[in-house]
């Protein structure tokens, strides 16, 4: 710990200080209305996304390793925790989250935090244009001030209640959000140094309190007033049919977690032109998700948005979080009940603006327009994260995506017949050698390119099968493209090896690549096929293999004198 402070403070000056503290006081003035809205739509209290955003935000930035992360509640989440609070309810979801920081604490000690970038860009983009789907319209509600509204966990279940239940938009409560909406928008272009959120809250929050009063739902009437006072320590009860039961959503909450974190140290790196340490990252992230889960709060992560405001602020340390993380807790106790004042109706342009951020209409519209796999992993991901859930989308569109995958590295292995031109210019001089055709060539040289992995070995295989059918004398592979081969290849290649000495061929190496033949001197292949049948070049098995059949030629006429 000291020596995390130690590197926190190191030739920290006061001009520094007073940079961090400017960009720290701004962080925090964005992540109050971000971090209520984000609980509401979680189906949680709003104190709850406070704790988080002060707590969480705190850990992630002692902890973590980005020095410009900011940590909180977030977009991406609320499908996710939303669906754990409806099926399991508040308190499993504390639990969730602390399962979830212990995963991220494992990843990160086992560094696993460098996998994060094998995740294809169109799964990530596909889901989270999914999540901003339904954070958008899980704000509709809100905005039209309707009442009796059910929440599900399901896209179509809610749109269903929307539409039942249209009947009774507030009037009150859509002049409300249409005020917040145009600061949102207008703010940006004529004073986009003041965070829009806070003066939309504030001005539509103060026309609503005098004109229509009692006449608009607000976090109050409808949560209750939040408390002016530290959140509490609390250890979550639970059971060994609990863990059971919240593994998988835990594991969900982790994956996504860690995506986000990760994307947005990142943005942070391309900002300041610095490197953060991903495995420390997520060292950070999770000791902050253990912990917060004990003062109420939910799981958080890093915020991509928030990264850039405080960069953009001037953020020069990981104090810029510390002081972003207090000034949340100290609004807290200081103005919790004027923010029990707040409409539902401000706080849903908020979230529907965030989710219109969020969901990378660009990058979607251009992998769209490519119409290739890439299009379909897109398209299935998104589909699936908005009708069914954000596992099961990216479960499926990682699935599809290393499909397409195999298929394209597959299509990729290629095998030729290929002789040096060295030898073919000479091919005339030694006819009687060759035997006058390709069919009856006793030598036959293949070039192989691309991996002998799962889905080309077999191809490969029947290749190689069909020409050694003409039973020549020497088969020599050309392998210096070949960058690996996994045990579905060994198998094949085995084959062959066994099959063409059955007939009494030899098989030769050329161009092998180191790191291939450690693979076969590890799984015997190397020993089996023989050292003194591997080559440098194909010009020099060439001519191991033509000396061969000289020698062979004259032995046969020497046993025919003898005979």
């Amino acid at each position: 710990m000291n020596t995390l402070f130690t590197g926190i403070f190191k030739k920290y000056s006061l001009q520094q200080f007073q940079k961090d503290l400017i960009a720290g006081i701004v962080v925090g003035v964005i992540a109050i209305p971000l971090a209520m809205s984000f609980a509401i739509a979680s189906g949680v209290k709003p104190e709850y996304g406070i704790y988080t955003a002060c707590i969480a935000g705190i850990l992630i930035s002692i902890f973590g390793g980005s020095k410009f992360q900011i940590g909180g509640p977030t977009g991406a989440f609320v499908p996710i925790l939303l669906g754990i609070v409806l099926t399991y309810g508040y308190q499993n979801l504390l639990i969730a989250g602390i399962l979830a920081g212990i995963i991220l604490c494992l990843m990160g000690v086992f560094k696993l935090g460098s996998l994060i970038k094998f995740i294809p860009r169109p799964v990530t983009i596909g889901f989270t244009s999914g999540i901003a789907v339904i954070i958008f319209t899980g704000q509709i509600a809100n905005f039209l001030g309707l009442t009796g509204i059910e929440k599900h966990e399901t896209f179509i279940a809610n749109m269903k209640e929307i539409i039942i239940h249209i009947g009774s938009v507030n009037l009150y409560s859509v002049i409300t959000a249409l005020i917040c909406l145009a600061i949102l928008i207008i703010m940006p272009r004529i004073l986009p140094r003041i965070p829009a959120p806070l003066i939309g809250i504030i001005v539509s929050s103060l026309i609503a309190g005098w004109l229509f009063s009692g006449h608009i739902p607000t976090i109050g009437t409808t949560f209750g007033e939040i408390p002016s006072a530290l959140p509490k320590f609390q250890i979550p009860s639970f059971s060994w049919e609990n863990l059971q039961q919240l593994i998988g959503p835990a594991f969900a909450i982790a994956m996504l977690g860690a995506i986000e974190s990760l994307l947005s140290a990142v943005v942070a790196d391309g900002l300041t032109n610095t490197k953060h340490d991903s495995n420390r990252e997520l060292i950070g992230q999770g000791i902050a998700n253990i912990i917060t889960p004990l003062f109420g709060g939910i799981p958080a992560t890093g915020a991509i948005a928030r990264t850039a405001a405080n960069v953009k602020s001037g953020a020069v340390s990981k104090m810029s979080g510390v002081i972003h993380g207090v000034f949340v807790l100290l609004t807290l106790l200081l103005l919790a009940p004027l923010a029990s004042k707040i409409p539902l109706a401000s706080m849903a342009p908020i979230l529907m603006i965030v989710a219109w951020n969020m969901s990378e209409r660009a990058h979607f519209k251009h992998i769209l327009r490519m119409k290739s796999g890439d299009s379909l992993i897109l398209v299935v991901t998104f589909l699936l994260t908005v009708f069914t859930s954000l596992t099961i989308a990216v479960e499926v569109g990682l699935g599809l995506a290393l499909l397409l995958f195999t298929k394209k590295m597959s299509e990729a292995v290629t095998v030729k017949k290929s002789l040096p031109k060295h030898f073919r210019e000479k091919r005339e001089k030694i006819s009687h050698l060759w035997g006058g055709s390709d069919k009856n060539s006793p030598i036959g040289v293949y070039t192989v390119d691309g991996p002998l992995f799962f889905g080309a070995a077999q191809d490969f295989h029947e290749a190689v099968t069909d020409y050694i059918k003409q039973k020549p004398k020497f088969l020599i592979l050309r392998m210096g493209n070949v960058p690996f081969i996994d045990t579905t290849g060994e198998a094949y290649f085995r084959s062959i090896l066994h099959q063409f000495r059955a007939q009494g061929g030899r098989l030769l190496i050329t161009g092998l690549p180191p790191h291939v033949k450690e693979t076969l001197i590890h799984n015997g292949l190397y020993n089996a096929i023989g050292k003194d049948h591997f080559f440098e070049h194909v010009n020099e098995a060439i001519t191991f293999s033509l000396e061969q059949l000289k020698q062979d030629k004259f032995d046969n006429l020497q046993s025919l004198r003898l005979s």
